[in-house]
């Protein structure tokens, strides 16, 4: 019987990827280097310390990645402060709430820094309903390395076969079906970067789930 769910971020709980990718355009213009949107593509998913490891060695910055990071989360957390529009994704509030009281464990493992994760879940009052927060910048690789949903099965407190990722990109869900956990991929509309064949199986909505079809998942 599943007994913990652990969500993803950026793409699964906040429609936040877009202005990841609005503030990394600033950046990288201010770099003076050109990232195309095949390549932005294939940091989904990664920690900011691996995509900035990428870049530097791809471009031959001689910045310090930590500075990058730091740089970029400024960006951030600017324009989310500033952005109006941004809202949970559709259904999502009430999936969490449904699960909450109905005595599911929920997880956040995201690839963002900790201090972007607090950001979002203060804004959209979140915390309540999470036991813990996960960061993929506490770990050496990230996803899809599983080193981050292993955490949060431990943290847990809940064996492998007892948990389910929620996901969208394709690096979260390889990350997750080599921990060895049940994971349904979120795709959103519009969104066809990502490879989610590996998925055990994949949702457009979040209406399509509730309590009750979660916890009988085997």
């Amino acid at each position: 019987m599943i007994k913990t769910i652990i969500f993803d971020m950026d793409g699964v709980l906040v429609n936040s990827e877009p202005l990841h990718h609005e503030v990394s355009l600033v950046q990288f213009k201010e770099l003076n280097i050109e990232v195309t949107n095949e390549i932005f593509a294939t940091f989904t998913g990664n920690s900011n310390k691996m995509i900035y490891q990428k870049i530097k060695d791809r471009f031959q910055l001689e910045h310090e990645i930590e500075d990058l990071i730091a740089a970029k989360n400024k960006l951030f957390i600017e324009a989310f402060d500033k952005k109006e529009d941004l809202h949970l994704m559709q259904g999502v509030k009430e999936l969490i709430e449904d699960l909450y009281n109905n005595g599911m464990q929920l997880v956040v493992a995201s690839s963002s820094e900790m201090e972007i994760i607090d950001k979002v879940f203060e804004r959209f009052d979140l915390n309540r309903y999470f036991t813990h927060k996960v960061s993929g910048n506490d770990f050496p690789e990230s996803k899809p390395n599983p080193a981050i949903f292993l955490k949060a099965a431990e943290l847990a407190q809940t064996p492998v076969e007892n948990c389910i990722v929620i996901e969208d990109s394709t690096n979260g869900i390889k990350a997750a079906k080599s921990a060895g956990i049940y994971c349904i991929a979120y795709k959103s509309e519009g969104v066809d970067s990502q490879d989610q064949s590996l998925a055990d199986s994949v949702i457009n909505d979040y209406k399509e789930l509730n309590y009750h079809i979660i916890k009988n998942i085997n």
